[in-house]
């Protein structure tokens, strides 16, 4: 375990760079402000002799002032060390925690784009982000906290077996019972707790950025927090975590913890007066009393080193646990890229004998599905909910790779191309595109920084966003989502076929990016669709039937199997799935409500 403790905090360090040894300069001054915070008691035992032994001639004591000077510089001396020490320690955790972020900003950039479909933004966010905040807090203030009252305790333990060996293990006989409450709370069988504790609020952090995700349906709908069942088992789950580590765990343990902590004179004056007739017959009673009164006044000390011990213990469990989520980001599977990476040649895309299991499945989402588009052609992946047609367009650039078989684009399997050459020869455009925060402008020019605003201005032009582009204030300036501008479904699906237009790669994969538009702004999409896939080799998924019929070819996709292909008159012929689904299409569109109320 001690091992393990260690690892974590040299893994940590690691992140500081440059400024790890500040960390360690850090500690050391802590230690030293500790101790120099100990020296005023010793000024106040110096005291309180004198002036017993000069009782009750107090002028006679000329030393008190001295010591009372003593005393006020060794506190401020303290103080600012310890302020020195969390100068260093904040400069070394700030380092760390910013480390933390890029470097882990950096691996997902390697990472699968299929990763970020199993693990919500709102649970990476809350890994990364918090967990490198957590590792901030025991950086800065845990881990000088530690050592500085490690060596507290050590000066403590010395200074009570100094003056009265016996009136020392008294005081720390509290000491002892505070540690062991504390073991209780959180060693042994309780040392997982704090574990499944973050894991619960991972849970909950998760499921909490889906349901606000979901709160316009929640609300269309009139329903509660209740009706979103992930959401409020999460928040159940983490309640009873919580509740039961706090209630029953820490309950008992706490109580008896601050009771002898803040009362460990409750040892003492038992002892005291066990000893007082002892000490009168020896003719020393004045030293035994001056020894009480330094015992009385240091006992004090005790519940401050012990509650740093338990907090700076606390921020330890609480950095191992970050640590560790840091480590599901940081451990994230990368794009395993080619020692001699190969260029394709031409626009062909061709799979080949492919089948891919998503992780942790026991199914097969394709089976040895085999199909080529040739360059220049349109080809449909059509086929029931759930058959295989998106888990087919996501394998070509790579957002997972192949369990068997091989995806190739340009004669070259897309594992041993460049990813950076591989997604500059595919354009993509999704149900439900999403734009940055920011203007027209940016969000377009994202498929190319290096673009001029006039190629912009054309690539709007050519996805149909005239009409959007002269209702906005400041035109391709204007910033989404500020001062009440937005675009609907429709409109940002043109937006974001104009940045696949501008970015102008040979291969296009479009996936149900009619899905939510409106017959106006359908009608705009297929124009933009026009300029989009001239000329270049499309891929494209779709359920409107009637968007596909002039395709080249179209693959019939049945529980991740080709089950047929061919062009739409020759499927229609077959009598086969393709038929069936086109009858039902056919029935479907001419479905209407009678006045009478009847369906027709």
């Amino acid at each position: 375990m001690a091992e393990k403790k260690q690892s974590d905090l040299g893994e940590l360090l690691h992140y500081a760079g440059e400024r790890r040894g500040l960390t360690f300069v850090g500690l050391a001054l802590s230690a030293i402000s500790m101790l120099l915070g100990m020296a005023p008691y010793i000024c106040i035992w110096l005291v309180a002799r004198d002036l017993i032994a000069v009782a009750p001639n107090w002028s006679a004591a000329t030393n008190v002032g001295s010591y009372g000077w003593m005393a006020f510089a060794f506190a401020v001396a303290g103080i600012l060390v310890y302020f020195a020490a969390l100068m260093c320690t904040h400069l070394a955790a700030f380092r760390t925690a910013s480390n933390i972020r890029k470097q882990g900003m950096a691996h997902l950039m390697n990472t699968p784009l299929g990763y970020f479909d199993n693990n919500a933004s709102g649970l990476i966010r809350n890994r990364l982000d918090g967990a490198s905040a957590e590792t901030e807090t025991l950086l800065a203030h845990n881990l000088a906290d530690i050592v500085g009252t490690v060596a507290m305790f050590i000066g403590m333990v010395v200074l009570m077996l100094v003056f009265d060996w016996r009136m020392g293990a008294a005081c720390l006989l509290a000491a002892v019972i505070s540690v062991v409450a504390m073991f209780t709370m959180m060693g042994g069988k309780n040392a997982g707790l704090m574990q499944e504790y973050q894991a619960a609020q991972d849970r909950m952090s998760k499921a909490g950025t889906e349901y606000v995700r979901g709160i316009p349906v929640v609300k269309v709908f009139q329903q509660t927090v209740n009706s979103f069942k992930a959401f409020k088992e999460a928040i159940e789950d983490y309640s009873a975590k919580a509740g039961y580590y706090q209630g029953d765990v820490c309950r008992v343990p706490q109580s008896v913890n601050l009771t002898f902590t803040e009362g460990a004179f409750v040892f003492l004056v038992p002892l005291v007066l066990f000893l007082a007739p002892g000490a009168l017959a020896s003719g020393d009673f004045a030293g035994f009393v001056t020894n009480f009164a330094f015992y009385a006044v240091f006992s004090a000390i005790i519940s401050t080193a012990l509650a740093k011990i338990m907090f700076a213990a606390s921020g330890m469990m609480l950095a191992n646990t970050a640590l560790n989520r840091i480590r599901q980001v940081t451990g994230a599977p990368t794009l395993e890229i080619a020692a001699n990476p190969q260029a394709p040649q031409g626009n062909k895309v061709e799979f080949k004998d492919v089948s891919f299991t998503y992780e942790g499945a026991t199914e097969d989402a394709l089976k040895n599905v085999s199909f080529v588009v040739e360059p220049g052609q349109t080809v449909a992946l059509v086929g029931p909910s759930g058959g295989g047609k998106t888990t087919a367009a996501s394998l070509i650039p790579r957002f997972w790779d192949t369990t068997s078989g091989a995806v190739e684009v340009g004669g070259v399997d897309v594992r041993n191309m460049d990813p950076h050459v591989l997604m500059d020869q595919v354009a993509f455009v999704f149900q439900n595109n999403r734009l940055f925060k920011t203007s027209i402008l940016e969000n377009v020019r994202a498929a190319r920084p290096e673009a001029t605003r006039e190629e912009v201005e054309a690539a709007l032009a050519a996805a149909q966003c005239d009409d959007i582009i002269a209702k906005l204030p400041d035109g391709i300036d204007t910033v989404i989502g500020t001062e009440g501008t937005y675009l609907s479904g429709g409109e940002q699906q043109r937006v974001a076929l104009a940045r696949a237009i501008l970015k102008d790669a040979p291969i296009v994969v479009l996936d149900e990016a009619t899905a939510f538009a409106d017959p106006e702004n359908e009608a705009l999409i297929q124009k933009a669709f026009a300029t989009l896939t001239q000329g270049r080799t499309v891929i494209m998924i779709a359920h409107r039937l009637s968007t596909v019929t002039g395709a080249d070819k179209i693959v019939v996709l049945d529980d991740g199997s080709v089950v047929e292909e061919g062009t739409h008159e020759q499927l229609v012929a077959a009598g086969g799935l393709y038929a069936r689904m086109w009858a039902d299409y056919n029935k479907a569109v001419t479905w209407r409500i009678s006045s009478d109320g009847e369906v027709a």
